[in-house]
Parts: structure tokens; sequence; C-alpha cells
């Protein structure tokens, strides 16, 4: 045979790998040996944070994630290329950014160690990565820019095909954005492995010749070890590759299945697999307090009708389990299909997957299309970009009545840029009023955080993290997996009393309660605000009274159902 092709590989089990199976609640200090473990075994290439690993640690893990980026970089040695993940303008937040906080991004993310980002945009529109681009390369960062894959729920036409994606990296190559290499990103591994063979096979001849193209998958839908192996046939210099446990199911393939997949082929990955199994057996140690759901490491036929990325996957069935109302999982993955496919085929990663679970969670419990969820429809109206299709103008309707928005087709940056409540001046706002440091770090965490980083950042920040045993909650008051046996919680029992009463209406965890017993209310005005599934829900007064009574506090976890206050 003549001499094999080195395979490049990124590790991503320290960041995807946690996103996929543990929702991306994990302590940096559990992990870190494992990552020295992998650089001694000669690995050199990481997924070191960025994407979900970002907010995560300080809204779960009571943790700085740019304390974790050094603590990363010292232990995976000064010579590794640690990579993050971006989401175009909004960097690592759900919501868009303003340039500020794009440049800020880049800038702050380079001081604390990170070489490379990988930066995509899920609508694959090329203009929310053209500053992006610009602010990582000039900040001495390497950009590895994305074109964004799924497959269409069956039934479904009109985008996300080689043509398609070909077209997406033509725009990215017109709009000029400068980039050191080619992703082609499948969050919900999902696509055919002949779609992704085709699609590589003619970015292959449309790119330089030296370009570096890289293919990303998961095994949620059981091929990525097939489409993996089309990717590198049709041209791909690299792929990402996981190790247990956090390898497999809804995250990446493991490191030693694909190398076992190409013995007796043209490929390498230039690993001694020896010193590999014992990098796993060290990071299985690590890891072996935490919980993982039984959905993160198994195959999923039905994904293919509904494609939900696996760190959205298993980040939604934690937080319904944790809810009580794991029960609905099936009901809305089900509902996704229609949600997918009339709001314009944007791909299914983060945060239009997290839009799409939202809707159609929405859709099964409220009912079809009564209540448009907030991200989803200021997606369709065009407030993140414009989507690959024409969303169904009848949900475009609702969206603009629901949310008193009107269409636009306007630039997210120019609508950010003059939007008060975001960027650097409204950071340093937020800092100001908490009493807390005003650092570019601070502003960062203010800004793509909000309210929850600033909790962090005065030292009210809470924990939860999700472990098998409870030896730690004195310390870590981590959340224990739901004992639930299905159906969603019943309502306190409240005193007999003629007041009327404001109920929850939906279970989750209480952002703001705004009533104080004795205060005059009027009918429709919001006396709580009630966070669950990642949307916040205002609660309303019924009528126009007096607050005879408040049950319920800030910060606390309420049932769909329970009682939040009595007015008379």
């Amino acid at each position: 045979m003549s001499k094999k092709k080195r395979v490049k590989f990124m590790i991503t089990a320290f960041r995807d790998g946690f996103q996929s199976a543990f929702g991306a609640r994990v302590f940096t200090r559990d992990f870190l040996p494992a990552v020295e473990a992998a650089n001694q075994a000669g690995i050199a290439h990481f997924e070191a944070g960025g994407g979900a690993r970002f907010q995560s640690l300080y809204l779960y893990c009571n943790e700085d994630a740019f304390a974790m980026m050094d603590a990363f970089r010292e232990k995976a040695g000064p010579e590794a290329d640690l990579q993050t993940l971006s989401r175009g303008i909004n960097v690592v937040g759900l919501d868009s950014q303003p340039r500020d906080i794009i440049r800020l991004h880049a800038q702050m993310f380079k001081k604390h160690g990170i070489t490379t980002i990988r930066n995509f945009d899920a609508l694959n529109d090329a203009n929310n990565l053209i500053y992006s681009g610009h602010c990582i390369v000039e900040a001495g960062l390497k950009h590895e820019v994305c074109v964004t894959m799924m497959e269409l729920p069956p039934g479904c036409k009109g985008s996300h095909t080689p043509k398609y994606y070909l077209q997406v990296l033509a725009d990215i190559l017109k709009a000029g954005i400068p980039f050191d290499s080619v992703c082609f990103k499948d969050a919900s591994g999902t696509a055919a492995p002949s779609k992704v063979y085709e699609t590589v096979r003619l970015a292959r001849k449309k790119l330089p010749s030296k370009t570096q193209i890289c293919f990303h998958t998961h095994e949620t839908a059981g091929t990525s070890v097939l489409a993996n192996k089309a990717a590198l046939e049709a041209g791909a210099d690299g792929i990402d590759l996981s190790l247990a446990p956090v390898s497999g199911g809804t995250c990446q393939p493991d490191l030693v299945v694909m190398w076992h997949n190409l013995k007796g082929t043209e490929y390498d990955l230039g690993i001694d697999i020896h010193k590999i199994l014992e990098v796993e057996k060290v990071f299985k140690d690590c890891m072996k307090d935490y919980f993982v759901p039984p959905e993160a490491t198994t195959v999923e036929p039905m994904i293919l009708f509904s494609p939900m990325p696996g760190g959205a996957l298993t980040a939604n069935t934690q937080m319904m389990r944790d809810l009580g109302i794991l029960d609905k999982y099936p009901q809305v993955i089900s509902a996704m299909r229609d949600v997918v496919a009339r709001g314009g085929f944007g791909t299914s990663v983060t945060p239009v997957s997290q839009f799409y679970f939202q809707q159609a969670f929405n859709n099964v419990v409220f009912g079809p299309w009564t209540k448009i969820a907030e991200g989803y429809g200021k997606m369709v109206l065009g407030y993140f970009g414009k989507t690959p299709l024409h969303p169904d103008p009848k949900v475009v309707k609702l969206a603009s009545e629901q949310l008193d928005l009107p269409p636009t087709t306007r630039s997210p940056l120019e609508i950010n840029d003059e939007d008060p409540n975001k960027g650097i001046k409204a950071a340093r706002a937020m800092l100001l009023e908490a009493g807390v440091p005003d650092t570019e770090e601070n502003v960062f965490i203010a800004a793509t955080c909000r309210e929850k980083g600033i909790a962090f950042l005065k030292g009210e920040g809470k924990i939860g993290v999700r472990k098998k045993s409870k030896d730690e909650s004195k310390t870590s008051q981590q959340v224990q997996p739901s004992q639930d046996s299905g159906t969603s919680p019943q309502p306190k029992q409240a005193p007999p009393q003629t007041a009327t009463p404001i109920y929850s209406p939906v279970p989750g965890v209480l952002t703001h309660v705004d009533v104080e017993v004795g205060e005059k209310v009027n009918i429709g005005q919001v006396v709580a605000v009630v966070e669950f599934m990642m949307m916040e829900n205002d609660i309303y007064a019924p009528r126009k009274g007096v607050v005879k009574k408040v049950f319920t506090h800030q910060g606390e976890r309420v049932g769909e159902g329970d009682q939040i206050a009595l007015i008379s």
C-alpha cells in the first residue's frame, strides 16, 4: 500500500462532548487531569470552550469561563491548538450582539489562550460572518469559517442540498471573509453520507488547493463514522472525534472507534492506540460521578424526522427531566417537523435548534401556533438575518402580531448597534449598578450572560451540576435527576380563600417576582416571570385588585399550576 494520508483531528470531548452528554455542566477541576493525559499522549488539537461551555459555567457551575480557558491552556501545553466555537454575530450568547461586543469576544479569547475560533451562522447567512470573521483574524486568531448542514425531515424540500451548501460557500468567498480553514458542520448528525461526500467534493474543487477542510458530525442518527469516511474520501483534511465516556450517541464518534474503522484503508490518524486507551481510562475516572442521561448514549432513528443537535437534545431532555415533564418529549420532537418546515429551514444548530424546540414545545403545550416563542418569532421576522427560504407568511403574521414587531430586512448588526440595552456601554451600566469591577472580561460576561452573569460576578451564582452521588451536595447544591413518574407537577395547596389566585402556566424558575403584599395591580399587569426551557414567560394579573398574598420568591422553582399570588 502506498504512503497513508495523515488525517488531522480535533478532540471535542471537553466542549461538544460535555455539551452533548451533560448539557455542558461540568466543573473544570474534574476534567483537567484528562486534558493533561491527552497532551502527554500526543494529542495537540482540542476544542476548549465557546458555544454552550461559555454561558453554562456562569449559569450552572458558578465558575469563570476565562479562568477555565487559562487552566486548559496550562494543562494542554503551550503548543496545543485550542479552538472555541462562536455563533457569528451571537458569538457565545443566545442573543445577537452589536459590533463592539463581537470585537471584544475575539480579543478576550485571544488573551485567554485560544488560537482558533470556529465560526458559524445557523441561518447560513454569510452577512452574519463578515464582521465577526474580520475581528477574529485581526485579534491574531485563526478563523475556521463554517457552512452548517442537516437533513430536512422527510417530505421537506427546498434547501440543504449540496448545491445549496456550495452557494453558501460562494457567498462566503464573494464577501471576502478572511479564513484559514473551512468546516462543514452537521450538529444534528443527520446529513446523509452521500450528501456529505458530494458537498465536500464540490467544495474541494471550488476552494484553493491548500485550503484545509474539516467535517463535523454526531452519532445521533447512527451515521457518523460513515459520514466521516465519506468526507475524507471526498477530500476533507480533518474530522472531529471525541473520547469515552463522552463519545458516540449524541456526541462525536470515539477516537478509538474511528481508528478501528480506518484500519486497512489509505487513512491514518497517527496515534498510539495504547496511549489513547490510557487517556480514556483517566477520563472515565474523572467523569465517573456525573449523571449521563440514557438518551445521550443511544442512536435515535426518529432524529431524522426532527433534526435536533446532540447538545441541544440532552440539554432539553435534562431540563424536562428536572421539571418533571419528560413525558412530553416525544410529542415535542414530533411537532418539530412542522416548526422546521414553516420557519424557513435555518440549520438546527444553536441558537436556531433551541428556537425550534421552544416553538415545538409551545405548540404541544399551548396548542399549535397559539404562542410564538420569542426567538423563533424574531427569526422568522428577520431579526437574526436571512433564512435559507422564506418562512410561512401565516407564521410571520402571527409572530409580528404576538411580538408586536414588524418584519425586517435590516442588518442585525445595525439593529443591535442602535439598541441601548446592548453593547459595552449598557454592560458597563449593569456593572456599575451591581457594584462590580469594570474589567473587559466582566463587560463581556455582562453583555452575553446578562442578569445571570451579574449574579455570578456578585457572588450569587447558583450551581446546577448533575451528579449521580449527593456527596458533593453540601458544597455544590447540584440538581439531581428527577424521580417524577411522568405527570405534571400538582398545584400547591393554599388556604381556603375568596381572592383570585394567580397561577404559573408552566413549571420553571422564577426570575422575577414584581409585586408585594398590599400593592395595587391592574388587569394584564406582569406580576412575575418564570423561566422555562430557556424562555421567559410573563405571568399576568387576571383582574384589577390588591395583592393579598405572595406565595413565592425570586429564584424559587415552581410547578405548572402552582399559585404565585392572590389578589382581592
